[in-house]
């Protein structure tokens, strides 16, 4: 209603929205100089060491009120005024953020890079491993950047808006892309969980059951207000997450022979010792080896979360140093990991996840569990950014937001109750786990690990050095244009081509697609008839 308003009078005035605050009230126009924050609160303050940081712009950010309390603020500011608050967000250390990262970068995610490295070669895959790490680490450092020149940005949302000069329509498009990816984590974690059920169990409960513990668990853990309390939790699901892999990647090479060996299997594939490929396999299709990419890349690109972290760091001048910190720990971790799992299964015995090659039936299991915490971790960590994505809008400015009250906890809760509800649905409606995967990383990491941050790049660079940015810092100015135009080429090339194969691969679309042409389903038909995966609201066991 309030924005309905806003419209009306902004309709008035030239439609100039920097004309207008959220009550209704007509005021002056504001356009603060370039080099300072908004309303008076200068950004450069803040900032110990480093260039000037100048501001792209002044939008308005959906749901900021336009007042002395509650304007766009410098960190400092914000620290300020919520020191008396009963819940306080600003108040993680770089080494809290640090295990935010880690929990959402150590994960179960890594146990899919066997089957990459199958299809693309061990060579190829190592390769195209450090490339994305390098390629997430630069992009990451433009989000702090950016982040750092718009202090008021509390989610990907708001920074969509800023990027895109403060127009409306991309804060609500951006809006769209995050809460989809983020019920898609939800839901894939909420799967895989029912998985480790029916692998523990050896099946003893209907899937749809299973799943729905997973949910009502996950919602329990998701109940914590601040990212402060939840990287308590991160440091616990990194820690197993970290020994899990350990030991499937120790289990693998001390154990006789992987699962399935020699057996022939249904496709009569599954004969000889593993085989490990250099290089990729002559024959092997661009849908085969995009869906290899797509796996490394979803498992690497997170930036989708960096703003809401940096939004509650104490300091954001720190935030690099939890970003280095993970950086060289994925490294490190998926290359070898996946590497050693690699070897020891082979081409023709790995799966996705790898936990499932392993033949020894107490190793897959003992190795499993130690992946649970980061099972319902991971989603926890994104259903909190849904939910308080929709809360601050809500409750922005009321005493519900800052005070532990009734209606501040009930409707935390109602929020993040819908948002395992949906998650529930998409876990039992895409039941499988490699496709979604692919199909995540074409649709949305796109735009979140690619396209918003060359973007960004180009207009940070303009603001401070003008028209002629592009030269006028000689080679390193144009080293950078063309850098960043590989990354939105990179990000388009992932959108179109990414989602195709995507689509190809995934095995739901005969429940949804039927009417397409028989040539371009019939692998999908196929898988379901094979039984590879089960149906919508199905009770068969999805057990390793």
């Amino acid at each position: 209603m309030a924005l309905g308003r806003i419209s009306e009078i902004a309709a008035n005035d030239g439609g100039d929205l920097n004309n207008v605050s959220l009550d209704g009230m007509r005021e002056p126009h504001r356009e603060p100089p370039l080099e300072t924050g908004v309303h008076g609160y200068d950004v450069e303050k803040t900032e110990r060491i480093g260039r000037k940081m100048s501001r792209v712009g002044a939008p308005k950010i959906i749901g900021v009120a336009d007042s002395d309390e509650d304007s766009v603020k410098s960190v400092a500011r914000q620290k300020e005024l919520e020191a008396t608050n009963s819940i306080q967000y600003r108040t993680c250390s770089w080494q809290k953020t640090a295990a935010l990262l880690f929990s959402e970068y150590i994960c179960l995610a890594i146990m899919s890079f066997p089957y990459s490295y199958s299809v693309l070669g061990l060579v190829p895959g190592l390769i195209v491993t450090v490339v994305v790490a390098a390629s997430v680490l630069y992009t990451s450092l433009i989000v702090w950047e950016f982040c750092k020149r718009h202090p008021e940005i509390r989610d990907i949302c708001d920074l969509g808006q800023a990027l895109y000069y403060g127009w409306r329509w991309a804060w609500y498009a951006t809006a769209v892309m995050f809460l989809l990816n983020n019920t898609f984590v939800q839901g894939l974690h909420v799967l895989i969980g029912a998985k480790y059920l029916n692998t523990m169990t050896n099946g003893s409960m209907c899937t749809v059951g299973f799943t729905a513990i997973m949910a009502v668990i996950s919602w329990v853990c998701s109940l914590p207000r601040t990212f402060n309390t939840l990287s308590k939790l991160g440091t616990v699901s990194a820690i197993f997450t970290f020994v899990s892999v350990l030991l499937a990647a120790v289990f693998a090479g001390i154990e006789d022979h992987p699962k399935g060996y020699n057996t022939g299997g249904s496709k009569g594939t599954l004969v000889g010792e593993p085989t490990v490929l250099v290089f990729a396999a002559s024959g092997t299709t661009f849908v085969a080896g995009m869906t290899a990419f797509l796996n490394i890349c979803y498992t690497f690109i997170g930036q989708i979360t960096l703003p809401s972290f940096i939004a509650e760091m104490k300091d954001p001048e720190d935030f690099p140093k939890a970003l280095w910190a993970i950086t060289i720990a994925e490294i490190i971790v998926f290359s070898l990991v996946g590497a050693i799992v690699y070897v020891y299964t082979g081409t023709q015995y790995n799966t996705a996840p790898a936990f499932g090659s392993l033949g020894n039936e107490l190793y897959l299991k003992v190795s499993f569990s130690f992946m649970v915490p980061t099972l319902i971790f991971l989603g926890v960590l994104y259903a909190s950014i849904s939910a308080r994505f929709v809360f601050f809008r809500i409750f922005e400015g009321s005493r519900h937001k800052r005070e532990h009250t009734v209606l501040g906890w009930s409707a935390w809760a109602g929020i993040l109750a819908i948002t395992w509800l949906v998650a529930f649905l998409v876990a039992e409606t895409i039941p499988f786990f490699t496709d979604l995967l692919s199909l995540m990383s074409s649709l949305f990491d796109s735009f979140f690990g690619f396209i918003f941050w060359g973007t960004a790049y180009f207009r940070m660079r303009r603001t401070e050095y003008g028209p002629r940015w592009i030269t006028s810092r000689g080679i390193r100015s144009i080293a950078g244009f063309i850098l960043n135009v590989v990354i939105i080429l990179t990000g388009f090339f992932m959108l179109t081509a990414g989602t195709y194969v995507s689509l190809i691969s995934s095995q739901f679309l005969t429940i949804y697609l039927k009417t397409l042409h028989q040539a371009t389903c019939q692998g999908i038909i196929d898988n379901y008839k094979a039984g590879i995966v089960g149906g919508v609201f199905n009770c068969k066991s999805t057990a390793l």
